[in-house]
């Protein structure tokens, strides 16, 4: 969350003024698919928990979406919206989702809920990468991120609830804590799964793996949840206790960055994929590696095996995926993507594939019998040097794919790659991954114009104005849509005659504060969903009571402020009506201190004290 510091205090408060930013991100007509690269996919098979299959998908556009999967078809099943930045991993523990996200956060879904978040956990101080679960005990999760932090969590534990006071700032778990041992924390019983053994009536906090020095990329845990790796920048593979967070051994042979790790059930055998084109098979037991195989003529970013740890799927910066047989070192190309491979995920007789591409590609994989993808022929054995696997390419000697066309397509929407912001400081012109470029007017968030596939600059320069508007807002492309952030009290600077905008009976000399405006057509809903109780839940797992509200010494009363509300937001003019089909998600800062992210069309009024700071700030400016 940004946050510009102040030397002034508000009035009648003795704390620090805290300027505020406001974000709204503008969704694509077509939102129920993701507009960014995927990064992580997590599949739920149905005969455990319903009748259908689903597979979910985390984007770079900061959303994770259900697809229900039926008869050869996906379909659309809900969107789960709170994170602020790209969501990097997803697993499934049970009945839960769990991601972690860029935004240093990792948050707890109910897999079959319409979306709504419901724990969020701040431990990480910087990009939460990556994420591990024990199968058998759905208890237990590691994380990973940039910060060289890896943390073991029982989530049991982590969200029973607990007794805090209303001057608590957080019911979050709290930064920099790395907690007790594992082990005064839960139980193994006699069948090996981890039990919790006592309350956390005070807090909890999880287990820290301490010894990365440096970024941490890729996790992997056992079924029992005995077991942890972890790898990362500084090329070894590391092999933790997740009980006590205590370190069993390095491994060491890659030479360069370790992006993707796979442990079979039995804890006995590991898989990792690497930077320097290599796949790894590890003797755990041995503490050594057993077998190399050069297949990749690129970094290997993804991994999944069959159910018996017999083969290996593996994709890459190198847009391919192999299957290989670890015992006789044979491999396949099995298909080839127009995108680098971010992650798979090996389903049956399918394998998913997630790129840098918005849209997910499903390819025959034959996951149950493998042998009958190497009886289509086409296959090599794999080198056991990465020099020999570029070699071959170079020589022209390069694979020719099993398979041309993909199953299943989950389509996305091209992400908006470039963008300029027009004279009128209204209107933005944006070029998108195939290159067609359009007009958005920011103020209700649609696109006016779309112009096809020309050429950007010579539309820029066709659309220039001769116009001086002050710049009240900024903007960037980082989620593959247009956020657009508003500063205060900064945003409040921009002004332009209302006959300017056609409104309707206007007064020649009135003018419209387009950030004032543009906030009433944005918080219009929640005005009209607040609620009047003085008690209010948070968004997004949030639940702690905040502090930022008007103190009792302000000017302003609670329901002055709340009559000012509703008096500037139920009034919208038509050049500051916002979507109800695709409408735009707000990021603002929680009264936990944590952002968050939301739908305008799902605001259900109890967001009010995150509201009511800016609120307050545009009726001061009123009067």
């Amino acid at each position: 969350m940004h946050r510009v510091g102040s030397a002034g205090n508000t009035a009648g408060s003795t704390r620090p003024r805290k300027e505020k930013r406001f974000t709204y991100v503008l969704n694509d007509a077509d939102d129920k698919k993701h507009c960014a690269g995927i990064n992580c996919m997590a599949y739920l098979n149905g005969s455990t928990f319903s009748t259908s299959d689903y597979l979910f998908s985390g984007s770079r556009d900061g959303t994770l979406k259900r697809w229900e999967l039926n008869n050869g078809d996906a379909s659309f099943s809900a969107t789960f919206e709170s994170h602020v930045d790209w969501v990097n991993d997803a697993i499934i523990v049970g009945e839960k989702l769990v991601s972690c996200s860029s935004d240093t956060t990792i948050k707890v879904w109910n897999c079959f809920s319409d979306g709504a978040c419901t724990r969020t956990f701040r431990q990480h101080s910087d990009y939460v990468i990556c994420l591990a679960a024990a199968e058998k005990n759905s208890n237990i999760v590691a994380s990973g991120g940039l910060g060289g932090e890896v943390f073991v969590w029982d989530l049991d534990a982590a969200l029973a609830p607990v007794a805090k006071s209303v001057d608590a700032k957080e019911d979050e778990v709290p930064n920099g804590n790395s907690g007790p041992p594992l082990t005064t924390l839960c139980s193994v019983n006699s069948s090996s799964n981890i039990a919790s053994s006592n309350s956390q009536s005070h807090g909890y906090s999880p287990i820290a793996a301490k010894g990365h020095k440096d970024s941490v990329y890729a996790l992997a845990m056992n079924d029992t949840g005995t077991l942890l790796l972890s790898g990362g920048t500084e090329k070894v593979v590391r092999v933790w206790d997740p009980r006590t967070g205590s370190k069993n051994m390095k491994l060491r042979g890659h030479t360069d960055n370790i992006r993707a790790l796979l442990v079979d059930s039995t804890g006995r055998y590991c898989l990792s994929g690497s930077s320097d084109s290599m796949i790894r098979l590890w003797d755990l037991g041995q503490q050594r590696c057993v077998h190399s195989y050069a297949v990749h003529t690129d970094s290997v970013w993804a991994l999944a095996t069959t159910h018996s740890f017999g083969h290996v799927y593996s994709g890459g910066r190198d847009q391919s995926v192999y299957l290989t047989d670890l015992s006789t070192r044979e491999s396949v190309l099995l298909c080839t993507n127009e995108c680098p491979i971010l992650q798979l995920s090996l389903q049956d007789d399918t394998i998913w594939v997630a790129t840098t591409d918005s849209s997910v590609y499903g390819w025959p994989a034959e996951g149950l019998t493998p042998q009958k993808v190497f009886q289509k022929g086409g296959s090599f054995l794999a080198g056991n040097l990465s020099f020999s696997r570029a070699r071959a390419s170079l020589e022209g000697s390069a694979p020719v794919p099993v398979y041309k066309e993909p199953s299943f397509v989950v389509p996305g929407v091209p992400a908006i790659v470039q963008h300029e912001i027009m004279n009128n400081r209204r209107h933005v012109l944006t070029k998108d991954t195939t290159g067609s470029v359009k007009l958005w007017e920011i103020t209700r968030g649609a696109v006016i114009e779309d112009f096809g596939k020309v050429s950007f600059e010579d539309k820029k320069k066709e659309l220039f104005e001769m116009v001086s508007i002050p710049a009240w807002f900024t903007m960037d492309a980082r989620l593959g849509c247009l956020s657009v952030h508003l500063d205060t009290p900064q945003c409040f600077s921009a002004e332009i005659y209302a006959v300017d905008l056609n409104v309707s009976g206007a007064q020649e000399d009135l003018k419209i504060n387009l950030a004032h405006d543009t906030l009433c057509g944005l918080l219009v809903h929640w005005s009209k969903r607040k609620q009047k109780s003085s008690s209010h839940g948070l968004p997004n797992g949030d639940s702690s009571i905040g502090k930022d509200v008007p103190s009792k010494d302000s000017h302003r009363s609670r329901t002055e402020v709340d009559d000012t509300t509703e008096n500037h937001t139920t009034h919208v003019l038509p050049s500051f009506e916002f979507s109800t089909v695709s409408p735009p998600s707000i990021i603002t800062e929680g009264s936990s201190g944590g952002p968050w992210r939301k739908r305008i069309t799902d605001l259900d009024g109890t967001e009010g004290v995150a509201f009511i700071y800016i609120l307050l700030k545009v009726r001061l400016r009123q009067t």
